[in-house]
């Protein structure tokens, strides 16, 4: 006889200033204080807004929204989350996500409905999740985009 599983994955949802991204946990390696990133030299593109030490390693962090062509919002429950690097670059182990307050914990399972909103390039795919819409970033996209400007450590 054939029990029937349910998913048991748990997903993290992060805020940003317009919008919900959807994680599986096991892409975040924590969530950080906001940190004051430091100094970059100017010729960097607009979303690229500096490095954070996190572990005693400098990461590059990125608004998510102004590589989606949205401005940066720095809010007062800004937060870092570290996200752990899915492309087996030698050069880029984590990448620093600008994120607006603390993510949520979620249960992702295949009762998840896809939703059809318009998407930008570095978005996967958006989902239902209780009375939001999250979107899935694509992490490679974010990796390939720091590593083809150069960004990474």
């Amino acid at each position: 006889m054939l029990e029937h599983r349910t998913s048991n994955l748990t997903g993290l949802l992060l805020p940003l200033a317009d919008r919900n991204l959807i994680l599986p946990n096991v892409a975040v390696a924590e969530l950080i204080d906001y940190q004051q990133p430091g100094t970059f030299d100017l010729d960097t593109p607009p979303w690229y807004l500096g490095l954070v030490t996190w572990r005693d390693r400098q990461i590059p962090l990125l608004s998510f929204e102004s590589a989606c062509a949205q401005k940066i919002v720095i809010g007062e429950r800004a937060r870092i989350v570290i996200l752990n690097a899915l492309g087996g670059r030698p050069e880029l182990k984590f990448i620093a996500l600008l994120v607006q307050g603390i993510p949520r914990s979620c249960k992702l399972d295949s009762q998840l409905s896809y939703v059809d909103v318009p998407l930008c390039p570095l978005e996967q795919a958006a989902v239902q999740v209780g009375e939001q819409v999250a979107k899935v970033p694509d992490l490679l996209a974010l990796e390939a985009l720091l590593v083809d400007a150069g960004l990474t450590i």
